[in-house]
Formats: structure tokens, C-alpha cells, sequence
């Protein structure tokens, strides 16, 4: 009896361990496939780099974006760009395009150019200045394995 209560605590460490280690596992695998790109990093993983806007500067309308990104990130010369405001409420969504060959592992310039209404009155709080542009991989499988993207904070002037 007292042999088979040892074998039972022991199955549950056990079990609570292999627990843990899969949890740690899993958490450090996440981060490494979703946080490459610090807060006001302008490029992601050596696949996008955006030129303009810069991150953290403040934006009007019409907003002229410009930067290169990977063929890989676009599918047929275009891929999606959305501006969100501070509560992550989407104010509008455009399509970048290439601006020369896109079926290529090189980097290939790209441009769009947002017309929006700025969130942001005077007699909000400084808070509500803040946004984001999110520069979105083109993912026509609709893949979760597919999918990437660079958020770039922007203030509303």
C-alpha cells in the first residue's frame, strides 16, 4: 500500500513537471515568432522596412507611406496596410503596391497613400493622439503559419 502511494505521488511530480516544461516550451516559442519587432522599430525580421512615416512622429491626411519590403510579402504587387486608432479601432485600410518586380526574394520599393480623419479633438485626452499603422504580410492561404506583420505607433496631429 505504502508502495503504491509513492508511485502515485511520484507519477503526479511527474506529471506536473513534464507540465512546466511543456508550458516554458510553448511560451518561449511564441516569442520568439511574434515579438521580433521592438516598439518603434520601423522594419520586422528583415522582410519590411518602412521609410516614412517614421515611428512615434506625428501624421495628417493625406499620409504617404514609403518603404521596400521582401516579394515574399506581397502577394500579386499588394499588400494591406491599416491605421488604428489608440483603442485599436480601425480608421482605414488601404493596399500598398509595388512599385517594380515583386517576384523576388530582393527588397521591392512600395507606396500608399492614406486619406483619413484624425480621431484626435483637442478636448480629448493626449492619450487618444496615439495610434498605429499595421503593415500586414499579403496571405492569400489564409495560413495562420502565413501571417506576419510590423505595427508602427504614429500620434494623430
Amino acid at each position: 500500500m505504502q508502495k503504491t502511494k509513492t508511485l502515485l505521488i511520484l507519477a503526479i511530480i511527474l506529471i506536473v513537471l513534464l507540465g512546466i516544461i511543456f508550458t516554458l516550451n510553448q511560451k518561449e516559442s511564441f516569442q520568439t515568432n511574434v515579438s521580433k519587432s521592438k516598439p518603434g522599430q520601423q522594419e520586422k525580421e528583415d522582410k519590411i522596412i518602412v521609410k516614412s512615416p517614421k515611428p512615434e512622429k506625428e501624421i495628417i491626411s493625406p499620409l504617404k507611406i514609403k518603404g521596400e519590403a521582401r516579394g515574399s510579402w506581397f502577394f500579386e504587387g499588394s499588400f494591406p496596410i491599416t491605421l488604428v486608432d489608440w483603442d485599436g479601432e480601425i480608421i482605414k485600410e488601404v493596399v500598398a503596391t509595388a512599385k517594380g518586380d515583386w517576384m523576388t526574394k530582393n527588397f521591392v520599393p512600395f507606396q500608399a497613400t492614406i486619406k483619413f480623419e484624425s480621431p484626435y479633438q483637442k478636448k480629448n485626452p493626449d492619450f487618444m493622439k496615439k495610434g498605429s499603422l499595421i503593415f500586414q504580410k499579403a496571405n492569400p492561404s489564409g495560413l495562420p503559419k502565413n501571417d506576419n506583420a510590423l505595427e508602427i505607433p504614429i500620434y494623430f496631429k
